[in-house]
């Protein structure tokens, strides 16, 4: 396991790679807003280039509320991965509890004519505890 990205899952030769980081700079606590940053690292081990189409994203919260996002690429980007490269990203998420998870997947346009899922696995987004 790779101690920067903790959280990793491979679907048809696609590994997708996170990280989280909990922001209490942009978080307030007394509001309910609770903010954490995610690092995604996308990386092709297959042999033809892909390209990264749309996104689907799980979101829940410590209430059991379910939130869905669906759009095209990430961050305003549809990159191609050659064979052997990797592509990252970061972006946050909000929440209106201190602990949720998220999860989904990617579209990805390859060799074969149909667009294939690539799982995101699971990841928890967890304030941390204080110690006293």
């Amino acid at each position: 396991m790779d101690s920067f990205f903790p959280y990793s899952e491979t679907t048809e030769g696609i590994t997708i790679r996170v990280s989280v980081t909990f922001l209490p700079e942009q978080s307030d606590i007394d509001g309910l807003r609770w903010f954490w940053a995610y690092h995604i690292r996308i990386e092709n081990h297959g042999d033809t280039a892909v390209q990264l189409l749309t996104r689907h994203w799980r979101i829940s919260d410590g209430h059991g509320g379910l939130h869905k996002v669906d759009g095209e690429g990430v961050i305003g980007e549809q990159p191609i991965i050659q064979p052997g490269k990797s592509h990252d990203y970061v972006s946050g998420c909000p929440l209106n509890t201190p602990h949720g998870a998220m999860e989904g997947h990617f579209m990805f346009n390859g060799a074969a004519p149909e667009p294939f899922a690539v799982r995101i696995p699971q990841f928890p987004l967890n304030m941390p505890t204080v110690e006293p």
